[in-house]
């Protein structure tokens, strides 16, 4: 119940209340509803509930875990380079850059890979080793939330639902849920993250 109220709250300011709030920043991108969403997200870090550090925000890495942390960074940011080189994007503004190397990683990983997945996991406590980290039907299910986040749309009326978008994004996150519970901060995945949503424009 916690973490879907989590995601009630994430999804309500990241649509200015459905609508309901005035966008003052303006902009092409959602800068406003990134900011107002990370603010909570902050906030609720913040609370005796889930603290700081076992929401991961730390810059301290568990000791021993960037000797396999890195190599798997170094590749997830070749994969995304190869990507924009094979595939190379349209025009773009300097907005464009300045959101993708920014609001999309520092809002996202602290929700998905922070708060909600802390919540998800002390609802499913049993874990399973693999890989060198526990993982719990929490940090399964925060992925594919993380995937149905991007795929579900709504718009004239209707819902959407985009299967190659559902995939693009929950397979990837698993990559950032490993790093997360490996490192135990939310570091690297914010710094992927970004690198990934903006090289394409860098290159």
């Amino acid at each position: 119940m916690a973490a879907a109220l989590l995601v009630a709250i994430n999804d309500a300011l990241l649509t200015g209340v459905y609508g309901l709030l005035p966008d003052v920043i303006g902009g092409s991108w959602n800068w406003q509803g990134k900011l107002l969403a990370l603010a909570a997200t902050l906030a609720i870090a913040a609370s005796p509930a889930f603290g700081w550090r076992r929401s991961g925000f730390t810059l301290l890495q568990t000791p021993g875990s960037l000797k396999s942390a890195l190599p798997v960074a170094v590749l997830y940011c070749a994969f995304f380079v190869v990507i924009a080189l094979a595939f190379p994007g349209g025009t773009t503004t300097g907005e464009d850059i300045a959101f993708q190397l920014t609001l999309p990683g520092l809002e996202e990983e602290p929700f998905y890979r922070g708060i909600l997945l802390f919540a998800l996991c002390q609802a499913f406590t049993g874990t399973k080793r693999f890989l060198g980290v526990d993982w719990s039907w929490g940090a399964v299910l925060s992925c594919l939330l993380f995937g149905m986040a991007h795929a579900f749309g709504f718009s004239h009326g209707a819902f959407s639902f985009d299967p190659m978008t559902m995939a693009l994004t929950a397979l990837p996150s698993f990559i950032a849920v490993w790093l997360r519970l490996r490192t135990g901060s939310l570091l690297l995945p914010i710094l992927l993250h970004n690198f990934g949503n903006a090289i394409s424009m860098i290159l």
